[in-house]
């Protein structure tokens, strides 16, 4: 079965592994919000839309978190017809940073007693 237009994943821009910074690594997991995204993210083995998350915030401000996620290297985001499909940057992390990325979420979790 050919794959039509509107079911194409069409990837929006990301930095390469070589091109990730710490700075904006930490930048963007500094928010609680963004941080709340991530967590979810490292639970999950499939893409997920964005607005399978429950956060308390507007549309606007979470496709702003989800830019700023993308732009630091920690999500990739594909674009699916009229959703964006989210995942995590695990390996791609772990290969620039190793363990940040696993503490960070572990970090966070215990926090809010979360199951690691």
């Amino acid at each position: 079965m050919t794959e039509t237009r509107h079911d194409a994943c069409v990837p929006l821009p990301e930095p390469a592994v070589g091109e990730i910074r710490l700075e904006a690594v930490l930048h963007a997991l500094a928010d609680p919000v963004r941080l709340r995204i991530v967590s979810s993210l490292a639970g999950c083995t499939d893409q997920v839309n964005c607005l399978a998350f429950d956060v308390p915030v507007a549309k606007s401000t979470l496709t702003h978190h989800f830019r700023v996620l993308r732009e630091a290297g920690v999500i990739r985001q594909v674009r699916r017809g009229t959703s964006r499909m989210n995942s995590l940057r695990g390996e791609d992390l772990a290969a620039r940073f190793p363990g940040l990325l696993d503490s960070v979420v572990a970090g966070h979790r215990a926090s809010h007693r979360q199951p690691v």
